[in-house]
């Protein structure tokens, strides 16, 4: 079990020392879905929600979530984060929300997109639950990051 970075010799998990790694520059998107239908869609086009305005707040959250990723997720590192963006694209019957973090850092910001992006779609969710509650959170993945001892990855 000493060959995975994250367990100790007796199994117990552990946090990985970075300390002696370079920070090199690294950025990490992380896209995700919200499906709420028409009706809802016209509401936030219309700006006509009971909460105010979604997109806005929701962006601020996934904001404020990816600078907190290491108090949500055990183990992970807290990162001098240089830029976080949380962006929308309304369409149809759905919200597809994308998430992108950067740093210059010993490692990578993927935690920090994919929190950015999940708080952004809940937060989402929890302004428009007044209209629908057959609302449906799906799909967050990584799609694209860079930089790093293990380099690019762009999802197919």
């Amino acid at each position: 079990m000493s060959d995975l970075s994250h367990l100790d010799s007796e199994g117990v998990p552990r946090m990985v020392d970075v300390g002696g790694k370079d920070g090199t520059q690294r950025r990490a998107v992380a896209r995700g879905v919200l499906v709420v239908g028409e009706e809802i869609i016209r509401a936030v086009r219309d700006r006509r929600t009971p909460k105010g305005n979604v997109i806005e707040t929701a962006r601020l959250a996934g904001v404020m979530a990816a600078k907190r990723t290491a108090d949500l997720i055990p183990l992970c590192h807290n990162l001098p984060l240089t830029h976080v963006a949380v962006d929308f694209d309304v369409e149809d019957d759905r919200i597809v929300t994308t998430a992108s973090a950067a740093t210059k850092a010993g490692t990578g910001v993927e935690m920090e997109a994919l929190t950015a992006c999940s708080v952004a779609l809940l937060t989402l969710y929890d302004m428009l639950k007044a209209l629908s509650k057959a609302m449906e959170i799906g799909s967050v993945r990584l799609i694209h990051k860079s930089g790093g001892k293990s380099g690019d990855y762009d999802a197919a």
